[in-house]
């Protein structure tokens, strides 16, 4: 429904230039963010952009609060993955820090499918899964060559509000005979810092465009740990064998064609040191997106999630330092 936008998107345009006093302007909210306000406007002589507001408190069902600084490093994101990989992120229109604002160019979603409604429809596509692995792993390389951008990066407590809290800290407190192992992985996470991580590499969050992958939402950008961004969307792939269990082998061999992708780009470590770092994270995202703060919306059934608790917490109990044996794990536990 066209509707005019919230005082402060209005407010943050006027600042980044990009709407003059006086100039009235109307749009149309969209859904399926939990972080943020997203609205698709049409401003006076640009057309059609895609503006955002992060929100302080996330629509969510648990009390889970973030600062909306976030806002800021998402932009400096964008900036960063375009310039390691061009067209990996839409084009930043301009960033306004007061009102914690930013806006970006619209891409039709007539030629750019979330891949999470590909995966849903069981269109799981293993050369598309590589290839959002090589643009990843090309992110984390350039940025990995440059630690100065650490400095651009000042987002530990953000990543610690939006990420190690809810997913790993909030799940040990659910299954406190594995919290030494949940809060251990959020100590390695936390004190691993290598690259520019994106923090929530999730099929909602990349297009499947004309040109290729295209990363969304980067609110949880940080100096970090880039085996966290791997496992986390190595973590959905094996979600989706329950959501839409027909495409369970297609689902797989996406994981495996992520994970070799992935791991043949990582020039900054042996690429099996950050195989193990992953490898033993994705067991406590596994688990925290049925039993942490934000669980995934299509595991309903009881049923569902038991089988998730039983392979998360076997794997957690007795770490594992090769992806395949998770993915192998998880085979053994649908069959």
């Amino acid at each position: 429904m066209i509707q005019s936008p919230p005082a402060d998107i209005l407010l943050g345009l006027r600042a980044m230039g990009l709407l003059p006093d006086g100039v009235a302007v109307t749009g149309e909210p969209l859904v399926g963010g939990v972080s943020s306000d997203i609205w698709r406007l049409e401003l006076p002589g640009r057309g059609a952009v895609c503006v955002k507001r992060a929100l302080p408190k996330l629509k969510v069902a648990a009390d889970w609060e973030a600062p909306v600084a976030r806002n800021l490093y998402e932009a400096r994101w964008m900036r960063q993955a375009n310039a390691a990989m061009p067209g990996s992120a839409p084009a930043l229109l301009g960033q306004d820090e007061t009102t914690g604002t930013l806006a970006m160019e619209w891409l039709p979603p007539e030629r750019h499918v979330l891949w999470k409604t590909q995966l849903r429809d069981g269109h799981a596509d293993p050369a598309f899964a590589a290839e959002v692995a090589r643009r990843l792993v090309r992110i984390h390389a350039e940025t990995a060559a440059d630690p100065t951008l650490a400095a651009c990066f000042p987002t530990d407590a953000i990543f610690h509000a939006i990420r190690i809290e809810p997913y790993l800290l909030a799940t040990a407190r659910v299954h406190p005979d594995l919290a030494s192992q949940l809060q251990r992985l959020a100590e390695t996470a936390a004190a691993t810092r290598l690259a520019l991580v994106h923090g929530d590499v999730s099929p909602k969050n990349i297009l499947a465009g004309p040109d290729g992958p295209v990363f969304l939402d980067a609110e949880c950008a940080w100096w970090g740990d880039p085996a966290f961004d791997v496992a986390f969307c190595l973590n959905h792939l094996l979600l989706k064998c329950l959501w839409t269990p027909w495409a369970r082998a297609a689902f797989l061999a996406c994981f495996d064609a992520l994970t070799a992708a992935y791991l043949a780009g990582v020039d900054w470590e042996p690429a099996a040191v950050l195989e193990g770092r992953a490898a033993q994270l994705l067991p406590g995202l596994f688990l925290a997106r049925v039993d942490g703060k934000s669980p995934v919306e299509y595991l309903a059934r009881e049923a569902d999630k038991d089988r998730v608790r039983q392979v998360a917490r076997s794997l957690l109990a007795t770490p594992v330092d090769r992806l395949a044996a998770v993915r192998a794990a998880w085979a053994e536990e649908l069959e």
